[in-house]
């Protein structure tokens, strides 16, 4: 990834932040995983390949939830 982050990564990180947030005041396991299946069950493939770049690249921008619900995405079952 360039230096600058490109206008689509930065929804990504804006949209991944957002779900992260809503689920930031359940218990810890419960709110990754309740990432976890919204990525999984509502992001299309290119969305989440675009995390997986992001995080692959750091990533900057993700909250501490989100950057570790993209890690623990590709761990869980595919529906």
């Amino acid at each position: 990834m360039t230096e600058k982050m490109t206008d689509e990564l930065r929804d990504i990180v804006r949209m991944a932040n957002q779900i992260a947030t809503y689920f930031a005041s359940y218990p810890h396991d419960e709110a990754v995983h309740g990432v976890v299946d919204h990525l999984t069950h509502f992001w299309d493939p290119r969305m989440r390949a675009h995390l997986r770049e992001l995080i692959k690249s750091g990533g900057h921008g993700l909250s501490p939830l989100a950057l570790e619900a993209g890690r623990a995405m590709d761990a869980a079952p595919a529906h």
